[in-house]
């Protein structure tokens, strides 16, 4: 008898045991997905870890309810992945389970109700009951959010409980496939046609139905049919679609319909999949790398050969993606796959468009943008015998299936956007690529002009290569930076709003040339808070401690935490008073001041607000690529990677905003921030320029940013760092606590803060509250657990699994969230 270890999508700390019925018994193996059943009624798809004839004691095990697969959808090193995964960030295996395959490869168990066939009570009714009962009667069930929507809203889960202690409905669970491939109408030749005396009596037949006639040799012609006809092999006949086939023969849907009611053609579904399809005829050749860009290229050639991972530090313009492309281009002749990953899907517009005219329909992308069905096909072209060379994606592409990886590139790698935040698991995917890397055998390339410091820290150590690209393309000059003190204009009232008159003249020249503006605000929305200025109320979220931000195009104030929105009030409703003053200013509230200064002038915002759908991005950035759009207003998505030849003037609006954050980190983003979006100023003919607003001018961090002063960044902040402790000088571990009652709350942390430093000590810090305190309605508090960078992993996970076992196990906080955050950014 054979049992398999199985993973559910839950977060569960260990695997199950299930039994493999006599028909599986020798068909089945890691990797595979099975259907178990778990709980009273619920059926999941769970993974396949193990195979073995080890029979659990003590407990009757049940049996796998059905095996999906013939071959495994999980490769043996992603296995190992998961299980490092879940080590590292001290969370569950099911956890990472449930965040690296596709939703549609999960089959889900969806509670469905179903009016009882023995009922034979006479209990009263009441009209919400029979309004119900009405619904189900004819139909063989329908699930709890069906009902919802046909109930007009409301609890309709108390009624059908209502129904179910009266026996009136009782539950079904039926499986839900979450994936249906997409398909199309073909036709082809019924067997009894598939002989030529057959059709050459057939096409005499219809010699007075030209319409039938014509559309029958026209499928003759698209199918090849002369070949598969003389070896009798029907196999050969090439796929015709139904619509095409009416198309080209100039015919119409019925004629073809009377063809099948004869017998001659037959229509089935064809399976055409839902990926971009691009000839490979369409590409074109490498580019010719500069002197520079040649020698950087050859120099990580060697450093593979010493280091399993390299960093390329090369300056804003300096070309590393055309580096990449060579070095691509070289895993691919040697018959191996790249995972290109980017931070965020702003950047694959323009690379993916580059990279496709190279490569062509070698490269897949895969990223959040994608429907789910998307990615079910990628993940299956992954594994089939003809997958993608290149994938191009963001974090999540590390889940991938690979069978030959060769090479792993992390371009911008000291992006934030490569840490998942919530749920689990928090990982990086910048650390958990180099992992990846070493159980495929391959290497790992981290590309960007601000390195993280301990990405830089790790190649002083000697741990990583390093290789420089110290030029741009094209022996262009870095952007100067000029820096304008704010704080003696606005004393001085001489400020147009958030513009100083210096960054409105250099606007205004580059604008007369025909060239292009980015300005950088870090802050969406119309004005980030509303105030009362008779008495200082401020209108604040119900659901989180945050001030909400003024949208004017919606007339709502949105909390940008959960989402909550509310009118926009006419009168303080504390005094009554009807001043509320608009303070501070978002993209939004920048665009409209650039309209109105510049009313002749094409203007593009790209934020979060403007970029939801699929193409909007696309279209915003294909707008100002070609000259359609004059200036581009944006938070730190324009920051990242994006390359524009007219872009000759970049405006900092308001530096002071990122680097007064209470953060270790704060001074290092602020630089990352600036120096890359001050990177796409003249990239292409002449020397750009920045104008870097700031009321601190005097701040080491301003000099830094308009020397381009990187080196001097990283010694001042690693002095600081050792001097107390943070990383990359210790590990961090952030344990988070949340609860609805803030009482309770306050008495978790304590608690959990003598537990800890029971066992760790002077490396607690906290229990305090975050900024940001109270999110949907749970309160926050947060301990730091600072670990030297030799501790054992193992040992401190088995701590606080421990610790937070036994807290969640006290009646008072079986309703809280405890969860940690390894290396948090």
């Amino acid at each position: 008898m054979r049992f398999v270890d199985v993973i559910l999508p839950l977060p569960l700390q260990s695997v199950y045991t299930y039994i493999l019925p006599e028909e599986w018994q020798n068909a089945v193996m890691p990797g595979f997905r099975v259907i178990v059943p778990f709980g009273v009624r619920k059926f999941y798809t769970a993974v396949v870890a193990e195979v073995h004839e080890r029979q659990p004691e003590g407990y009757v095990v049940k049996a796998v309810y059905e095996v999906l697969d013939t071959a495994p959808v999980l490769l043996p090193f992603q296995l190992t992945f998961w299980r490092w995964l879940a080590d590292y960030n001290l969370c569950t295996v099911g956890d990472v389970y449930k965040a690296a395959l596709p939703s549609g490869m999960k089959l889900e168990s969806e509670s469905r109700v179903v009016l009882n066939d023995e009922f034979t009570g006479s209990e009263v009714l009441t009209e919400r009951e029979q309004q119900l009962v009405s619904l189900l009667s004819g139909r063989k069930d329908a699930s709890l959010t069906q009902l919802q929507k046909e109930c007009g809203g409301g609890k309709v889960l108390r009624v059908v409980n209502s129904l179910l202690d009266k026996g009136v409905l009782c539950m079904d669970e039926k499986l839900r496939h979450g994936y249906r491939p997409r398909t199309e109408t073909h036709i082809r030749l019924t067997p009894s046609f598939f002989k030529e005396d057959r059709l050459h009596e057939v096409l005499d037949d219809l010699k007075r139905a030209v319409r039938q006639q014509s559309l029958l040799l026209k499928y003759l012609e698209l199918s090849d049919a002369g070949a598969a006809l003389r070896l009798q092999n029907p196999g050969l006949l090439a796929e015709v679609s139904r619509k095409k086939l009416v198309e080209a023969a100039g015919s119409s849907m019925q004629a073809c319909r009377v063809l099948e009611s004869k017998g001659i053609l037959e229509s089935y579904p064809y399976e055409t999949g839902r990926l971009r399809s691009t000839e490979v005829t369409d590409t074109v050749g490498l580019s010719p790398l500069s002197e520079e860009q040649q020698r950087a290229y050859l120099q990580i050639g060697e450093t593979f050969k010493r280091y399993p991972v390299c960093l390329l530090h090369g300056v804003t313009s300096s070309g590393k993606t055309e580096v990449y492309i060579h070095l691509i281009n070289r895993i691919m002749a040697e018959g191996r796959q790249v995972l290109y990953l980017v931070p965020e899907i702003v950047l694959t517009t323009q690379l993916t468009d580059r990279l496709y005219r190279v490569f062509g329909s070698r490269m897949g992308v895969y990223h959040s943008k994608c429907s789910d069905a998307e990615r079910v096909e990628i993940w299956q072209k992954q594994l089939s015998d003809h997958p993608y060379d290149i994938i191009v994606g963001v974090r999540s592409s590390v889940f991938l299936p690979f069978r030959r990886l060769g090479l792993v590139i992390v371009d911008e790698e000291h992006e934030q956007s490569y840490k998942q935040q919530d749920p689990a698991p928090r990982y990086h995917a910048r650390n958990s690529a180099i992992v990846l890397a070493r159980l495929c055998g391959a290497h790992t390339l981290l590309g960007t002009a601000t390195p993280a410091l301990e990405t830089y820290h790790n190649v002083s150590t000697g741990k990583y290569g390093l290789v420089k690209l110290t030029g741009r393309y094209g022996n262009v000059r870095l952007p100067e930076v000029e820096v304008v003190d704010i704080r003696e204009l606005q004393h001085k009232r001489r400020m147009h709003g958030p513009f100083s008159p210096r960054l409105l003249e250099v606007m205004r020249m580059a604008l007369e040339n025909k060239e292009q503006v980015i300005l950088f605000q870090n802050r969406r929305g119309y004005a980030p808070m509303i105030e009362c200025r008779a008495c200082g109320w401020v209108p604040k979220c119900k659901n989180c401690d945050v001030s909400l931000t003024y949208h004017k195009g919606l007339n709502k104030m949105t909390c940008h935490y959960c989402g909550f929105t509310c009118q926009m009030p006419t009168q303080c409703p504390a005094c009554e008073g009807e001043e509320l003053m608009q303070l501070g200013f978002g993209t939004e509230k920048i665009e409209a001041l650039v309209h109105e200064i510049f009313p002749h002038v094409s203007v593009a915002r790209m934020d979060l607000d403007t970029t939801r759908s699929r193409s909007a991005y696309e279209r915003i950035l294909r707008g100002f690529q070609e000259g359609k759009t004059d200036v581009l207003i944006g938070t730190q998505m324009v920051t990242k990677g994006l390359d524009f030849d007219r872009v000759s003037v970049v405006g900092i609006l308001n530096a002071d905003a990122m680097f007064n954050l209470p953060d270790f980190r704060s001074y290092e983003r602020a630089f990352q921030l600036m120096a890359q979006v001050a990177g796409r100023a003249g990239r292409r003919s002449r020397q750009g320029l920045v104008v870097l607003q700031t009321k601190s001018p005097e701040l080491a961090l301003v000099s830094q940013v308009r020397e381009h002063d990187y080196a001097g960044l990283y010694t001042q902040q690693m002095e600081e760092r050792q001097m107390f402790t943070f990383p990359p000088f210790c590990r961090l571990i952030y344990v988070y606590m949340k609860h609805r009652q803030v009482d309770t709350l306050d008495r978790l942390a304590a608690e959990a803060g003598v537990r800890l430093r029971a066992v760790f000590g002077s490396r607690i810090l906290g229990p305090d509250a975050p900024p940001v305190s109270r999110i949907q309605l749970l309160y926050i508090r947060k301990i730091v657990i600072k670990v030297e960078p030799g501790a054992s992993l193992s040992l401190v996970r088995g701590h606080l699994l421990r610790i937070r076992e036994e807290l969640l196990a006290h009646p008072d906080y079986r309703s809280a969230q405890i969860y940690f955050d390894v290396d948090p950014v």
